[in-house]
């Protein structure tokens, strides 16, 4: 009798929710991708690349999941979902049975609509099968899906690189023109079975590099083969070939993606996600071997990893000088320190978890097949050298109500790092959280990334208080103070400093159609004073302010609008200042399977420093975020024909002209014109 009262109930909860809260879900599905932009860290962190996990995410796009059959893992692999989120939708499935349809999730403890149009284009609601299946051979293959896509970008432009010398210029100057031609092109091929087999090979020649001549006469440069099988019988995760691993809360280890510190704030509790496979064009985040994670019981999970891998970089009278991250062999330059030395990895980690407690150990050991002795700067004088190291972590959690404690702790060689969190939810939709970090400045580990305001897990020591309240379901403030400082010297700062990060975001969504935030960020740094060679470091000022606005009056037509400021200053100088207006136009006919968006933009800075980021929608896989100064526009459009369920082609064509310059770019990298256009081209085959 209880069981049908709550059914009841539960139906007339729905019919609630579908009339007051509708969602439109063909909104929703580019939501995500703003997502992402906010994501990426606009800072000096940006050079670990997002390209990782924003593959994943299309991948879950192309290949949404069951809502009702979702595991923690899975919904652990969502950037945008706390921990107590999680726990929450996980909750309501156990308490009320499967979801009916997308309306119901409106009823979850916490979430708001924002959360909701993320989550949508990743998930679809179906009465869960009881059916257990055999993972027999036949069967992977009779339902196994195959994909294969492949991409060509067109520059329409000449770099100094690719321009004809003679030989004679070739001979003093080998380095002067690229080995290969001016276009980039990549290959995938990729295999799945539900979500527990995943096989295929990335191939990728940058612009610029041969292609089945020179040094690659095997074709691409880059090659990225995997094997990646999870969840079946005691295996939680076998990776065979290209993988990556994360674990705890970056302090050992994490070759995963970086989100950037303010948006990390909500998630940092949500970051143990293991090994996963490589199948990205990321050419160093990345190890080559083997790697398996095994359930012992219902409550630890035992790991191991081990990596051989060739790596780029500079060997000097028989030490490593240098190691090399970008991945582009273009030049004889360039060419020369590929694959130039060997690392050996091999670490290990065992979790153990239950509904409040969560402890894991991690440990890594390392080495190159030359000692590693880099030419080291004072501000850098603790970075690592030698030949052999090692990293152990202690990952420590406690989840209690609406009160929850995470943390690591990890040592080196030398020194050690330690970042602790402190989450609260007085009430539903308000969280505070209090992170504290302190990163030695001889402490050391390769493979790191964590919360922080430096790329590196050193020389850092800070206190980090967030606030998030959604005080209806339209409307939710965030709000957060960061105040850091650095031990040791830094680049561009010759001395002990310290500062502030201080961001306040406003976010408004009266409709499903219409969602709009401000947000503003102030940060104080202190840098060297250019010509003074160190010796008088000063304050810097940074204001930033941002306003978007997403609109959609039908299925046909989305618009876009997005206005920033910049302002930056620092004592003695005339202050600097930036700003850049975008608009997006999306069409998706109803009756003919083209999409069409295009975007336009307007940007002035007055230097460097002033500088703004533009995101533009990219091609699978792909997000394309530049940066611009100067004066000038941008333009670009964006063409996906879905010709049925097998065959889609993308063709994206852009436009940058600038008006207060007659070049663009240096040294080889030159384009003798106020003007720079490329055509990206892809093509997709499911079956």
């Amino acid at each position: 009798m209880n069981d049908k009262m709550n059914r009841l109930l539960k139906v007339m909860l729905i019919i609630c929710v579908t009339i007051l809260f509708p969602v439109n879900n063909l909104c929703a599905q580019e939501v995500w991708e703003e997502l992402a932009e906010q994501l990426i860290d606009e800072d000096e962190n940006d050079s670990f690349q997002w390209e990782n996990n924003f593959e994943e995410l299309s991948e879950l796009r192309e290949n949404p999941i069951n809502i009702n059959m979702a595991t923690k893992e899975q919904l652990e692999r969502f950037p945008f979902l706390s921990d107590q989120l999680v726990e929450n939708i996980l909750y309501y499935l156990y308490k009320y049975g499967p979801m009916l349809s997308r309306n119901e999730l409106w009823m979850i403890e916490d979430i708001d609509r924002q959360t909701i149009q993320y989550l949508l284009p990743f998930i679809y609601f179906k009465t869960p099968d009881k059916e257990e299946y055999k993972h027999t051979l036949k069967r992977i293959l009779k339902y196994g899906k195959q994909e294969l896509s492949t991409r060509v970008d067109i520059p329409f432009y000449t770099k100094a690189g690719y321009k004809e010398y003679s030989a004679e210029t070739l001979k003093k100057n080998p380095n002067k023109k690229y080995l290969g031609y001016g276009y980039y092109h990549n290959l995938r091929y990729s295999f799945h079975y539900r979500d527990q087999i995943y096989a295929g090979i990335t191939m990728e020649k940058d612009a610029g590099e041969p292609f089945f001549a020179g040094r690659n006469k095997k074709g691409y440069d880059f090659y990225s083969p995997y094997l990646f099988i999870r969840n079946i019988g005691k295996i939680k995760a076998l990776a065979i070939g290209n993988y990556r691993v994360s674990y705890g809360y970056g302090l050992v280890i994490n070759t995963d993606f970086g989100m950037g510190k303010t948006a990390t704030l909500s998630t940092l509790g949500n970051k143990n996600r293991g090994i996963r496979k490589h199948s990205s064009t990321d050419e160093y985040n990345y190890f080559r071997g083997i790697a398996a994670a095994v359930n012992l019981n219902k409550y630890f999970v035992l790991s191991g990893f081990y990596s051989y891998r060739h790596m780029d970089g500079v060997v000097q009278e028989g030490e490593i000088t240098s190691i090399y991250k970008t991945g582009l062999h273009r030049s004889r330059k360039e060419a020369d320190k590929k694959n130039v030395f060997t690392m050996q990895l091999a670490g290990g980690n065992i979790t153990y978890t239950d509904n409040h407690l969560k402890l894991g150990l991690t440990g890594i050991y390392y080495f190159f097949n030359h000692p590693f002795e880099p030419d080291l700067w004072e501000y850098s004088k603790y970075n690592m050298h030698g030949n052999r190291f090692y990293n152990a972590g202690l990952e420590y959690g406690y989840r209690w109500h609406r009160f929850s404690f995470q943390g690591e702790t990890a040592i080196g060689k030398k020194g050690f790092a330690t970042l602790n969190k402190i989450r609260y939810s007085p009430m539903q939709g308000a969280h505070l959280s209090l992170i504290y970090r302190y990163y030695a400045h001889d402490y050391w580990a390769m493979f790191a990334h964590s919360f922080g305001e430096s790329s590196s897990v050193q020389n850092e020591n800070g206190w980090c208080l967030s606030g998030e309240i959604t005080p209806s379901r339209y409307w939710k403030l965030f709000a957060s103070i960061d105040l850091f400082s650095f031990h040791w010297w830094k680049y561009r700062i010759s001395k002990p400093s310290q500062g502030v990060d201080g961001l306040l975001q406003v976010t408004f969504a009266p409709h499903e159609n219409l969602t709009m935030y401000l947000n503003y960020r102030y940060k104080r740094k202190e840098r060297d004073v250019s010509g003074t060679n160190g010796k008088i470091t000063l304050p810097v000022y940074h204001h930033r302010l941002r306003y978007r606005l997403n609109y959609s009056p039908g299925e046909l037509f989305s618009f876009r609008t997005t206005a920033d400021y910049n302002h930056f200053h620092s004592l003695g100088k005339l202050p600097g200042q930036g700003y850049q207006l975008t608009q997006v136009i999306t069409c998706r006919p109803l009756h003919f399977p083209l999409k069409t968006e295009l975007q336009g933009s307007y940007f002035y800075t007055d230097d460097y420093d002033t500088r703004v980021y533009i995101a533009e929608k990219g091609l699978l896989y792909t997000f394309y975020t530049p940066s611009f100064q100067g004066e000038g526009v941008r333009v670009a459009i964006n063409l996906r024909y879905d010709l049925n369920t097998h065959w889609m082609v993308i063709a994206k064509f852009g436009q940058t002209i600038y008006m207060n310059r007659s070049e663009i770019g240096s040294g080889y990298d030159l384009i003798a014109s106020n003007k720079k256009a490329d055509l990206q081209m892809q093509l997709r085959l499911k079956f």
